[in-house]
């Protein structure tokens, strides 16, 4: 039966938060290039900072997405040009698959912000001033639940509420559903049946 993008909507999100500090963190420390000739998305998550984690692992320090209190955090707290470098389509899939539902940061490379948005992860801003109040709540209070309204766009927690901002164009398609392309032509799958139904290539296919 066909469904309606409105399953896809994306207005608020709830949960525990993890940071990762620095500026300019690039798509290859997300997830390295080695893990980009997997044919699926699949098992990313797996991978997600996996060089950085083993490198303060050697030094006898723990990474954040390795520390008990962040395990299942849905929100990641980054500061700015997050997502810079090559423009690979694995960075936030494995984010995404890690289990992080939206990304607050200072700033955000281009690229990387728009990969998001179309697989339903939101990426949005806060003033460089409120961003590293938010990292220490998170890290000397790592089971603070936080709140992410994109209607309202604010960020709540722990009695704190600050402004986001993310361009209009994508936070429309996020509240409407209409980022995922896959729910809208299933939700108008009868038009994509007749419009197969008149391409002689296809025929017969719907």
């Amino acid at each position: 039966m066909p469904i309606s993008s409105a399953s896809s909507k994306i207005e608020r999100i709830k949960g525990r938060a993890v940071a990762v500090r620095g500026n300019d963190i690039d798509t290859d420390r997300i997830i390295p290039a080695r893990y980009l000739k997997t044919i699926t998305f699949e098992g990313l998550g797996d991978h997600v900072f996996e060089d950085d984690r083993a490198e303060l692992a050697r030094r006898g320090d723990t990474h954040p997405l390795d520390r008990p209190d962040h395990k299942g955090a849905h929100l990641l707290l980054a500061e700015g040009n997050f997502g810079c470098g090559s423009s690979r389509e694995h960075a936030p899939q494995a984010l995404l698959r890690w289990g992080i539902k939206a990304i607050v940061a200072v700033s955000f490379a281009e690229i990387f912000a728009g990969n998001s948005v179309m697989i339903g992860l939101p990426c949005v801003t806060v003033a460089a001033d409120q961003i590293e109040p938010l990292i220490a709540l998170c890290e000397s209070t790592p089971l603070t639940e936080f709140e992410l309204d994109l209607s309202a766009q604010t960020l709540s927690g722990a009695g704190r509420t600050v402004a986001i901002d993310m361009p209009d164009s994508a936070r429309s398609s996020l509240l409407s559903g209409s980022w995922d392309a896959t729910a809208l032509l299933v939700a108008d799958y009868e038009q994509v049946q007749k419009t197969a139904a008149r391409l002689p290539y296809i025929s017969g296919w719907a």
